[in-house]
């Protein structure tokens, strides 16, 4: 079994385990409440996402579309029926 030779001191232990570290990457400000989140995620503090609110109470919102009003149909005048 492979033992060191020398026993590695806390220095140089401490100094070859400063670049094992987290970084975190890809924060920004929410444009609505101005909290710190993931890029491209869901403000999770106000619900917000590319300026849409998408979740309210913890509930996914849906944006209903809305359907284009039906016109009545246009009544046929005939001649027949007003000269009566």
């Amino acid at each position: 079994m492979a033992v060191p030779q020398r026993r590695i001191s806390k220095t140089r232990k401490r100094m070859r385990r400063t670049h094992f570290k987290l970084s975190v990457e890809g924060l920004v400000t929410c444009p609505n409440c101005g909290e710190m989140i993931k890029a491209h995620h869901v403000c999770p503090k106000c619900g917000y996402y590319a300026g849409k609110a998408t979740y309210l109470d913890g509930k996914l919102v849906k944006e209903e579309k809305k359907a284009p009003a039906k016109k009545a149909p246009a009544k046929k005048s005939s001649k027949k029926s007003e000269a009566k």
